[in-house]
């Protein structure tokens, strides 16, 4: 069978779409939380967006590897999502699209690729996969901690460090603004704990 007439031809595709538009809505999200000054939340999320252009990326030298350098097209029957709304519901609803990638969408590409005999694509799937699970973790964290307004709160103290000066303080809170470069709070790196956190 020609790579061009099988699941993982089109999976490939289909994910190279998926994670694209993924990087471009995580963007928005942070763009809009920098006009509200949560600069590192901000960061945070934009270092996200790079990861899903990078499993872009991979998924496209994979299907152009096997498909050639020149596909003039591919039609895609593929549902993909499109909704926006403030930080809180945008970072909860990235959380579940993560969800979707990592328990349905990549599991079931990675079968089909076993199954047609695409070993290293398959370990591929399941790679990206596993990061996206951890993307979902993040998400459901900085989305409870943005609406409990615990973003820059903690139980315990842990250091909290300024991305601007770098000033470094050990507290169960952030400073409002810093004392060293006056940097407001939105300024201070998060720290994101690695536990499962529930929708």
């Amino acid at each position: 069978m020609q790579f061009d007439q099988t699941k993982t031809y089109l999976n490939l595709a289909r994910s190279f779409a998926g994670e694209s538009q993924a990087g471009m809505r995580y963007q928005l999200i942070a763009r809009a939380a920098l006009k509200q000054g949560y600069v590192e939340l901000a960061n945070t999320i934009k270092v996200i967006a790079k990861n899903e252009t990078v499993h872009a990326r991979r998924f496209f030298e994979e299907l152009t590897k096997r498909g050639g350098n020149c596909i003039d097209n591919i039609d895609l029957e593929a549902g993909y999502p499109f909704h926006t709304g403030d930080i809180a519901t945008a970072l909860r609803l990235a959380a579940k699209d993560e969800r979707e990638e990592n328990e349905r969408i990549y599991a079931t590409f990675a079968k089909d690729a076993k199954e047609e005999g695409f070993d290293d694509v398959a370990a591929l799937f399941n790679l990206v996969a596993n990061v996206e699970k951890r993307h979902e973790q993040i998400f459901i964290y900085l989305a409870n901690a943005f609406e409990t307004g615990t973003l820059y709160k903690n139980e315990s103290p842990i250091l909290y460090v300024c991305a601007d000066c770098g000033y470094m303080q050990t507290a169960n809170e952030a400073w409002d603004v810093c004392p060293l470069c006056k940097a407001s709070q939105g300024e201070v790196y998060l720290h994101i704990p690695y536990q499962k956190e529930k929708l």
